[in-house]
């Protein structure tokens, strides 16, 4: 079933969902499995599976040269995909990104998913690889999002990188990122929100926010959304506090503001249990005003650690 369709079933009640990380290489399927089932009393509709892009190793020769490598760190997404569809009957969100993937990469992965009957996929561009200043297109791939957008319509619409096959139009819901304290590569949050627009107008049902820690900056973004006709349910992403390092890491990694109520009750934390029941009290009463805005869904970056998630869905569904 389509996101827009679990949201509008709903009829205003906030649904719950979360995010999966791949688990690391040579790990089982069970450790995916570990990683949902605490959850699933909660009902979520939907599970979204991250999408990482290749990187590169430099590993020492003899010659005392330097090779560069390049790996996978994670197993694939649809796989995860398939696997969550086929034990638990819950639909899977695959994160399709331009990074790392070429064209016909891309197509054979829309091929899969229709074959899968996935309803749902999230078009992002992805990130830099972890040595690059910015990002940089994979050769013969996507640069923007946008241009992954259209990809995935034109699929809709049965016209392939190659041929027309009018008979095996798929029927995907796409949706998208947003960034309720701005992109940071944007050059001011007018020129986002045109970015944005842009998204929805070539067809993005969705949008699922990057995390934020201070509503008001999600009640901002809605409204600034709605008055830019950017109409579609906007879904706030999540993720609470869990140890002191992350008062550093979150801001520096994903370009977010901290309020200052959430940083001084932290400062007197002495060490990392305290400041998971700092972090997980506050999410509870953020949670607690998107519900009450009226927010469609509660969307956790969960990491693969389901533990604190399921605390804070239990104090609030």
């Amino acid at each position: 079933m389509k996101i827009t369709d679990h949201i509008k079933n709903a009829k205003g009640k906030t649904l719950f969902s979360f995010e999966l990380l791949p688990p690391m290489k040579g790990q089982s399927i069970q450790w995916v499995y570990d990683a949902i089932d605490p959850l699933l009393e909660f009902n979520p509709p939907f599970i979204d599976v991250t999408s990482l892009r290749e990187d590169y190793i430099y590993k020492e020769q003899e010659n005392g040269l330097l090779q560069k490598v390049s790996y996978r760190k994670r197993p694939g997404t649809i796989a995860i995909c398939a696997a969550i569809i086929h034990k638990y009957k819950i639909d899977a969100v695959p994160h399709l990104i331009c990074g790392g993937f070429t064209k016909e990469e891309t197509e054979n992965a829309l091929i899969d998913l229709q074959f899968l009957g996935i309803d749902n996929v999230l078009a992002l561009r992805g990130d830099a690889r972890q040595a690059e200043a910015s990002f940089i297109p994979t050769k013969g791939g996507h640069h923007y999002a946008t241009d992954l957008i259209q990809h995935i319509k034109d699929h809709n619409n049965g016209k392939f990188l190659h041929e027309d096959i009018d008979t095996y139009k798929s029927d995907f819901c796409i949706g998208v990122a947003g960034y309720p304290e701005k992109h940071f590569e944007a050059p001011n949050l007018n020129a986002d929100f045109k970015y944005l627009k842009k998204k929805v107008d070539m067809g993005a049902e969705f949008i699922v926010t990057q995390m934020f820690f201070d509503n008001q900056k999600y009640f901002d973004f809605v409204k600034k959304c709605r008055e830019n006709d950017i109409n579609v349910p906007i879904i706030p992403g999540l993720k609470p506090i869990s140890t002191l390092k992350q008062l550093t890491v979150l801001p520096k990694i994903f370009h977010l503001d901290l309020p200052n109520e959430l940083t001084e009750a932290l400062s007197y934390a002495k060490n990392n249990a305290e400041a998971k029941e700092i972090g997980t009290a506050a999410m509870i009463k953020q949670c607690k005003e998107l519900m009450e805005f009226g927010a469609p869904v509660l969307h956790f970056y969960t990491m693969g650690r389901p533990e604190q998630t399921k605390e804070i869905a239990r104090a609030i569904f």
